[in-house]
């Protein structure tokens, strides 16, 4: 690992850290036990994250360095000694023409004393720069010697200029250039999100809200039996990494029992209520993977027949993750998924996510082609995008995987999974009662939710395919500086940053159509008006 991307592996260690303690300091402002006010929660803490990273600035150790091509950030740029210059493109200069005139703040490190400083500010005699604050301190790590703070202003080309004069200095132990207002406002904020799916191991940041040994409203508070059986189910979620098989959990009789409940209150509602698919799967379940009201099915069990469907799989995690490190996980064709069981004072509502919940409502979906393919989609489109955008992904998720509905020949039926696995809130939905809007990205994105009491509102869409255009769309018109790609043979997330990578992409694409331009050509089922129509969209996709 380069020394560039341990830098940002250990920033990441520091923000999740930071996250779990900040979660559970402030959760309580938080009531709700959604993935939206998860978002809520995580758009929070970053932002407090942020401003202790940016205190602790003007006293990181010189080993810290940091990308040329992040040259201005919050977090300031600081470079190793004697590397190659630092170029022009590595500066961000905001708004202003490279030939105006800026303020500037540096960062030195002197290894040999004060006496150093003498020969630091020589360069500063020319009419290039005008020097405007000099202030200088102990090392907190080191009280042997100084760092000093450097404001001036300069041109853009005489900063570089002057930046890598000193970065070939010997007496100095780094050079840091710290961000001015203008471009911390301008320079966007680069999240960190997974590659390979073996990354995903590093995606298990929980947050911490509503957990039997933490919140005295839990059914599960006072029983210490239940707080036993979640630590046992939940370190193997802890403990499990990406290649290795689900662990088994043995079930007790009032587990069973609570599941079992729900699940012949729910079986005798899909008929009326679910969505076909839904409904088709479901019997398959039964079939394959012994889904039945007196045996609560594996994880390991359900992921290979996922797996055979749609590509996707499941990953066992202990509680609420942030909304950030599930939406990517649905980039991956990955569902994050519970094995315990809701406390059985209360078999009929869960205030968090259960595997009665995720097996009844969200895996039959998960084994629908298109809509698998509108939760990866969604998941792909969450890389990298701005706490604001992933609150807004977060509550598109709730109003659609979650409690979504769908027109199918002339009736409404349920597609959520927050709906499926609630036999009240599945006859709420569908009484006539709340309000029913059409499904429009835009408008769903910023609706208020409620997760106390059953939804007032909810949103139908024509069909899972318009569902899906409809996402599409909405997607490509985030402010995200990147095009992501997923390639499903080697389960990895390719930033399309490069001529090189596109031209490999639209050469995979190009194969494709080539072979579906063959198979149209073969089909005498198909009328010629027919023919011509489909070549045609192939053409233009391609």
């Amino acid at each position: 690992m380069s020394a560039i991307e341990q830098t940002e592996v250990e920033t990441e260690k520091r923000r999740l850290t930071f996250q779990k303690s900040f979660s559970l300091e402030h959760a309580q402002q938080f009531k709700h036990r959604s993935l939206i006010d998860d978002a809520k929660l995580e758009t929070a803490s970053n932002v407090e994250f942020e401003k202790l990273e940016h205190l602790s600035m003007f006293t990181k150790s010189p080993s810290f360095t940091k990308s040329p091509t992040l040259s201005i950030s919050e977090e300031g740029s600081q470079w190793p000694l004697q590397t190659e210059d630092i170029a022009d493109d590595d500066i961000f200069w905001g708004k202003s023409k490279d030939e105006e005139i800026k303020t500037c703040n540096l960062v030195v490190g002197l290894k040999e004393g004060m006496q150093v400083l003498l020969k630091v500010l020589k360069e500063f005699e020319s009419p290039s720069y005008k020097l405007h604050h000099v202030e200088s301190r102990k090392c907190r790590d080191d009280e042997h010697n100084f760092e000093v703070f450097i404001q001036f202003d300069s041109t853009k080309s005489d900063l570089i200029a002057l930046l890598n004069k000193l970065r070939r200095s010997s007496a100095l132990s780094h050079v840091t250039l710290l961000p001015d207002s203008e471009t911390e406002s301008e320079v966007p904020k680069e999240h960190w999100f997974p590659k390979y799916i073996a990354d995903l191991d590093d995606c298990v940041h929980l947050i911490t809200k509503f957990e039997p040994e933490l919140d005295t409203d839990h059914p599960g508070f006072c029983d210490q039996e239940y707080r036993k059986r979640r630590k046992e189910i939940a370190d193997i979620a802890f403990c499990y990494k990406y290649g290795l098989p689900i662990p088994s959990t043995t079930y007790a009789p009032d587990e069973i029992d609570t599941w079992g409940r729900v699940y012949r209150k729910l079986v005798s509602l899909f008929p009326t209520h679910a969505c076909k698919e839904h409904i088709e799967v479901f019997e398959l379940l039964e079939k394959e993977c012994g889904y039945s009201p007196d045996n609560i099915p594996q994880l390991e069990t359900v992921s290979n027949f996922l797996k055979k469907r749609t590509g996707f799989q499941l990953r066992p995690v202990s509680g609420l993750l942030s909304a950030r490190d599930f939406l990517a996980s649905l980039a991956f064709r990955v569902f994050q998924c519970t094995q315990y069981v809701r406390h059985s004072s209360r078999p009929f509502h869960s205030p968090e996510p259960d595997c009665v919940h995720e097996l009844l409502g969200h895996i039959p979906l998960l084994a629908v082609p298109s809509f698998a393919e509108f939760s990866q989609e969604l998941g792909l489109a969450s890389l990298g995008v701005s706490d604001e955008d992933i609150e807004k992904f977060s509550t598109l998720y709730w109003f659609t995987v979650e409690f979504g509905l769908c027109k199918q020949n002339g009736e409404t039926r349920a597609i959520g999974a927050g709906l499926l696995s609630s036999f009240g809130e599945l006859e709420h939905a569908l009484s006539g009662v709340p309000e029913i809007k059409p499904f429009d990205p835009v408008t769903t994105a910023v609706q208020e939710y409620q997760d106390l009491t059953y939804q007032p509102i909810y949103f139908l869409a024509e069909s899972f395919d318009s569902m899906k255009q409809k996402m599409r769309d909405y997607a490509q018109s985030i402010n995200r500086p990147f095009e992501v790609s997923y390639d499903p043979f080697t389960q990895t997330i390719t930033v399309l940053s490069n001529e090189q990578i596109i031209s490999q992409t639209l050469e995979k694409l190009q194969k494709e159509t080539g072979h579906l331009r063959r198979v149209i050509e073969r089909m005498s089922l198909l009328s010629h008006d027919k023919i011509v129509e489909t070549h045609s969209k192939v053409v233009n996709t391609t």
